[in-house]
């Protein structure tokens, strides 16, 4: 028996080479491919079905497994039908880069443990905030993912704002209500933060938008004046560069000046739309962004990275190390670290991936310039695709924005509101049933929409136009079944 649990030189040989002819026909014929397969929860589950295997399965019977039942039926983020969520279709050099960071498996909580990986990230960070004009030396970190790097920089908001209470040692007690604010349309991340972090949803005051989606500037400092009249003490704005549903950049510089006036931190939750900034034909709308004390970012958006890879930037390292740093003696370096970063010592995680090969090995390939030709190309895609929804009968559109997001409904004899609403909830279902393309919905002034979202550098017009033509297929489709139920048996 093998001392070890490697295997021999020649079978990982095998196994290597079949694992790389399953990825390489995970990008045979793309556009033939589904976007999604749908089978009932129940079958699912009922595939991996069994108790703890005591004995090992043969190697290549398990990858075979492997690609029926996880990678044949996957949700196909690759392919160009995917316009649900937020969802990047990855880079095939950040496979490789991933299959090399899982191999050297470091850990990258601690400068001496992963030297060569600290310093990239440090690198990556930089890089980052030149990308989006922020700061040409920020400090920052990677983490999970936009969630992730709200919650960060919120952490860093409510820790140094609060410094003087010694709120790291004291918590919040004794500490009078202190708020936040956001627009209506800000991500769900955000109140999730605030609970998290202790500070309560009732404190954080959600701005009524403009008919952009836009936050209302007006409303948003009556809101501070009425607060501070109250007895709270406002401590942070959060601005929104890109929101999931509809793309839309807040006046950013505007909530900077707010920000100044009422000496409050500005976090700017750029997960989604905050690389776009780096476009010259769109970085007029992120005029104020380098005034922002924190901003959140997701490489795995608009850098087509596969996941994780969220993105936390502050204006320097040191803000991090007063948040996060804790002493532990086993920790300590026994040597001189002169010029050592550890990066557990300025974010919550010592046990952290190598996230930054990816991106590096990315960047150092494609070149920055070609990247921002794809989300130039992403964006001309989306304003092709609200141009096909407006010159058509059967839909209408609800929402576009600078960035790569459209709302529409569809709409063809249907003559209620209430019925155009039932219609589009029951669609977004058979679609995914359908499976040809992948797109979700949402609420937009109390009408439910269905929202298409273009990340992913492998679309053109005509897979837009296959979205629209499977759309107006399945519903349809759709109309035939609901004209047979309704009719008399």
């Amino acid at each position: 028996m093998n001392d070890s649990l490697d295997l021999s030189r020649e079978a990982f040989s095998d196994l290597l080479n079949k694992s790389s002819e399953l990825i390489l026909q995970k990008f045979s014929n793309l556009e033939e491919q589904k976007a999604y397969h749908y089978y009932p929860q129940k079958e699912i589950e009922s595939w991996l079905d069994e108790p703890l295997p005591t004995d090992g399965m043969d190697d290549m019977e398990l990858l075979q497994f492997v690609k029926e039942k996880v990678l044949d039926t996957a949700t196909n983020n690759l392919g160009p039908y995917l316009y649900a969520y937020v969802h990047a279709g990855g880079t095939q050099m950040s496979i490789v880069a991933d299959q090399l960071a899982s191999t050297i498996n470091q850990n990258t909580g601690k400068w001496h443990l992963s030297p060569v990986l600290s310093e990239m990230e440090k690198r990556v960070i930089q890089w980052a905030g030149q990308m989006i004009h922020y700061s040409s030396d920020p400090g920052g970190v990677l983490v999970s993912g936009g969630s992730a790097a709200n919650l960060t920089g919120l952490t860093v908001a409510r820790n140094i704002f609060f410094e003087k209470e010694e709120v790291r040692k004291k918590g919040l007690f004794g500490l009078k209500p202190f708020t936040a604010y956001a627009s209506s349309e800000v991500h769900s991340c955000v109140d999730k933060s605030l609970d998290e972090l202790g500070i309560g949803t009732d404190h954080l005051r959600k701005i009524a938008v403009n008919s952009d989606y836009t936050i209302n500037i007006e409303a948003l400092e009556e809101a501070i004046k009425s607060d501070i009249e109250n007895g709270f003490t406002p401590f942070c704005i959060i601005g929104n560069a890109g929101t999931v549903n509809t793309g839309a950049i807040d006046d950013l510089e505007a909530l900077a000046g707010l920000a100044k006036k009422y000496q409050l931190w500005f976090h700017i939750d750029g997960a989604y739309g905050g690389i776009a900034g780096s476009l010259d034909s769109i970085k007029r709308h992120y005029k104020g962004m380098e005034l922002a004390d924190s901003v959140a970012i997701d490489f795995h958006k608009w850098l087509y990275q596969p996941f994780e890879a969220g993105c936390l930037l502050v204006k320097d390292w040191e803000v991090l190390r007063r948040t996060y740093f804790k002493k532990a003696s086993y920790l300590n370096d026994t040597i001189e670290a002169t010029g050592r970063l550890d990066f557990n010592e300025h974010y919550f995680q010592l046990s952290r991936s190598g996230k930054a090969l990816k991106i590096w090995m990315s960047i150092k390939s494609y070149g920055i310039d070609r990247i921002k030709q794809m989300i130039q190309k992403d964006i001309d895609l989306t304003r092709y695709l609200a141009k096909l929804i407006v010159a058509s009968e059967d839909f209408e559109l609800k929402s576009k924005s600078e960035l790569s997001v459209v709302c529409f409904r569809y709409i063809k004899d249907l003559d209620s509101e209430d019925e155009i609403n039932r219609f589009n909830k029951r669609l977004i279902p058979a679609l995914e049933k359908d499976g040809r393309v992948f797109i979700t919905g949402t609420t937009l002034n109390n009408q439910f929409v269905i929202r298409a979202c273009l990340i992913n550098h492998r679309m053109n017009e005509g897979t837009v136009e296959y979205l629209v033509k499977v759309i107006r297929d399945v519903a349809s489709k759709l109309r035939v079944e609901e004209d047979a139920e309704a009719s008399p048996a």
